[in-house]
């Protein structure tokens, strides 16, 4: 079992000298931490390259970041090198998942759904306004000390082919790039107070799967290495490479169809373009399918293959069942606003359900938790927590409040700005409670955010001027949620137990909790960088303008409250509470009520068809070999999976630094 060894090995190991060598158990180290650190940068930039510069690979819009898998790989390997000639060098497997933990948190930080939204949206209605867009209506309401109002659209950073590094680009930056770091900091800390209240609820009494967590346990099982012993423990198993050869072939394939298009491609997705079944679909109320995609991620199937078989199925089940949705619609013309059925709201709702019912499922122990941080008797025991639940409870709260005043400072009202956190908060949780029990590889729930519910639910009059413009700056990180930080927080604090004997837990994961906060600021600040250095010097490439374009709407042109949007919400909760009420009922209930949120989301239409392909393996395997056939199988999926994700992120790494297109495994 992975982590096994660091917390029962205890007989010693020599070096080359005969020395005898005592395994280390301490993950949270001062060497640990500073490798992190120097990665950062490293790794922020790579990000910024890929999904900003290039467009391409896109690594933080799927649950599992391929950069920080492949840097772990890449420092897994270097460690069983090392541990040949000076096993006291080597790293345990406690301090690789550190460093692995902290790079995953950076990530969010550089990640497509947060700071590449974030930098260009500090610029653009100040720089880009014109008599057109109207945005000079409007910049009077925004907060000009959290924003860049000194450049024009000539300016370096637009068009390229400059540098960040003179005093009068530094001046303009360096202020919103603490305000912000800032901002973030609160945000961070209050996710993860929460989550040590959560933590012994979902990890020690649920017994949560964490099913993303199994793959960076895997890879750096048999660490510390003892004389003899190199390498991953994967690297031992003939299935594992049976499934790395396959999707490396798969991928070798495509690459060389994507320079030499005689040579076939294998599959769909990545550079064999996917099939459009859509296509076939032209009439009316047919083509309201609209894209439908078939696509093919070796990587994706083997995910699934870590997720339990209802949402296996209910994933692509639900997936066919909104375009269904869609078609009744424009079958009954009721089609005149294009966002109906509001499948996104609908989701909303489904989340909001499934938030509520961790909540409740959970209510006895949250009782436990406040009385113990009131210092009354209680059954349940804080000693081996991050920090006493009393403070996580203050923590919480005193974030929240944080989070409040700058809202506030910033022109937002103080009921709206409280509805606002309560509700990103409330998503939070449902994402990673999302994450924990299924493992879900994606969870995007794009363009349904508190600043979109509530300017929907209440419309833009009610809300007023410059509240909207709070939203509008709030947008970066509300405009999708693939790359959300608190699941990578809890999966941490989970690793930290995995790898810590029972007497130092504690200590161990306070030290998780702090490193992973500088994680956090560390990281804030390598991804404005690496955002930055990229803008000066190619341009800024890609910018999505719609919180300022939606702005500029609520202003001119303001709509009164869509209340079509409450009744989807209210639909998407409800039927979701159906779907749990039978799935508790009965036992044999193929339909998982998370899947139906999960599966309206744009990133499905890219992973329905290898997640039903996921499905039909699974229950072949699980039928006619049983539970005993699955695990034995589960190496060949971990090699489809790392079997995609280090040749591409080779084939990545060499076309950014020979400045060539090369093939992505991943769209």
């Amino acid at each position: 079992m992975p982590g096994i060894r660091d917390k029962k090995e205890v007989e010693s190991v020599t070096d080359d000298s005969g020395t005898a060598v005592t395994p280390r158990h301490r993950s949270v180290t001062f060497r640990a931490i500073l490798a992190a650190i120097l990665l950062m940068p490293v790794n922020a930039y790579w990000i910024i390259m890929m999904e900003n510069v290039r467009y391409s690979a896109h690594p933080t819009t799927v649950s599992l970041f391929f950069n920080c898998i492949f840097i772990l790989v890449c420092m897994t390997g270097i460690n069983g090198l090392v541990t040949r000639v000076r096993p006291r060098w080597a790293f345990c497997q406690g301090e690789l998942l550190l460093v692995y933990s902290m790079l995953c948190i950076g990530s969010c930080m550089a990640g497509h759904d947060f700071i590449q939204q974030l930098v260009p949206n500090l610029v653009w209605p100040f720089a880009q306004a014109t008599p057109i867009n109207y945005y000079e209506a409007f910049n009077f309401y925004l907060p000009k000390w959290a924003m860049v109002t000194t450049l024009t659209r000539n300016d370096g950073y637009f068009i390229g082919h400059s540098t960040l590094y003179t005093p009068e680009h530094l001046k303009a930056w360096l202020p919103v790039v603490g305000v912000w770091t800032g901002f973030v900091m609160v945000l961070l800390w209050t996710m993860q107070c929460i989550n040590v209240i959560i933590r012994q609820q979902w990890t020690d009494n649920e017994r949560l799967g964490y099913p993303l967590v199994k793959i960076p346990m895997e890879i750096t099982d048999a660490q510390p290495f003892g004389r003899g012993r190199s390498g991953m423990a994967l690297t031992k198993n003939r299935l594992f490479w049976l499934g790395f050869g396959i999707a490396a072939f798969i991928d070798l394939m495509n690459s060389l169809n994507y320079y030499h298009p005689a040579i076939p491609a294998i599959g769909f997705g990545g550079g064999a373009s996917s099939y459009d079944l859509g296509q076939y679909f032209t009439t009316k109320p047919w083509n309201a399918v609209g894209w439908t995609p078939i696509s093919f991620y070796p990587f994706v199937i083997g995910l699934g293959m870590l997720m339990p078989l209802d949402f296996l199925f209910s994933c692509w089940f639900f997936y066919i069942s909104w375009k269904l949705q869609s078609i009744f619609v424009s079958a009954y013309s009721n089609d005149a606003d294009p966002r109906m059925p509001y499948a996104n709201y609908q989701a909303f709702g489904a989340y909001m359900l499934f938030f509520s019912s961790s909540i409740w499922l959970s209510r006895h122990y949250f009782k436990q938790v406040f009385l113990r941080a009131l210092g009354r008797p209680s059954t349940v025991d804080d000693s081996h927590e991050p920090m006493r639940y009393r403070w996580a409870l203050l923590g919480a709260l005193g974030g929240l409040l944080g989070l409040v005043i700058i809202a506030v400072v910033m022109g937002m009202s103080w009921w709206l700005a409280i509805a606002f956190f309560l509700i990103y908060l409330a998503l939070a949780l449902a994402i990673t409670r999302m994450r924990a029990e299924l493992g879900t590889p994606v969870h995007d729930l794009h363009f349904t955010g508190p600043d979109w519910a509530l300017s929907d639910l209440l419309g833009p009059r009610a809300i007023g001027a410059q509240s909207l413009g709070v939203f509008s700056c709030f947008y970066w990180f509300n405009r999708a949620y693939r790359c959300h930080p608190m699941p990578f927080q809890l999966e941490g604090l989970k690793m930290a137990e995995q790898t810590s004997e029972r007497k130092t837990v504690q200590r161990e994961m306070l030290g998780w909790f702090i490193a992973m906060l500088i994680a956090g600021a560390v990281g804030m600040v390598c991804a404005f960088w690496a955002s930055l250095e990229a803008s000066y010097v190619h341009g800024m490439k890609w910018a999505d303008t719609t919180a300022w374009d939606r702005y500029a709407s609520w202003m001119n042109f303001p709509k009164p409250p869509n209340y079509s949007v409450g009744i989807a919400m209210v639909a998407g909760f409800l039927f979701a509470a159906f779907l749990q009420a039978m799935r508790v009922r009965f036992v044999w209930w193929p339909f998982h009520p998370l899947a139906f949120a999960v599966s309206g989301s744009w990133e499905m239409n890219l992973l329905w068809t290898p997640l039903l392909i996921a499905w039909v393996v699974k229950t072949v395997i699980l039928r006619y070999g049983g539970v005993k056939t699955y695990s034995a199988s589960l190496p060949f999926f971990y090699g489809l999976i790392l079997g995609q994700f280090i040749p591409g992120s080779l084939l990545n790494i060499w076309g950014i630094i020979a400045d060539s297109p090369t093939y992505q495994f991943w769209q």
